[in-house]
């Protein structure tokens, strides 16, 4: 082989192999937000659920907000 060609492969080979580590990095980045972004999800949406049976049972929506987080604004949208 000559001496271009074992330098044509070896940067061919380093190219595949970056490739292949930015498809894996930029997975490894997109698991971690979904997984960040749908646990933001689900804990507004226990919050909403835990104002509209606070709401259901009586409380106003100044003592549903001290309980939740919730703004009120969010809550009386429920």
């Amino acid at each position: 082989m000559t001496l271009a060609y074992d330098l044509y492969m070896t940067a061919t080979k380093a190219r595949n192999e970056g490739r292949l580590q930015g498809r894996e990095e930029g997975i490894a980045i997109g698991e971690e937000r979904g997984e960040k972004r749908g646990i933001s999800l689900g804990a507004k949406k226990a919050k909403l659920e835990t104002a509209k049976k606070f709401l259901a049972m009586g409380l106003s929506v100044e003592q549903v907000a001290d309980g939740t987080g919730l703004t009120p604004d969010e809550i009386e949208k429920l």
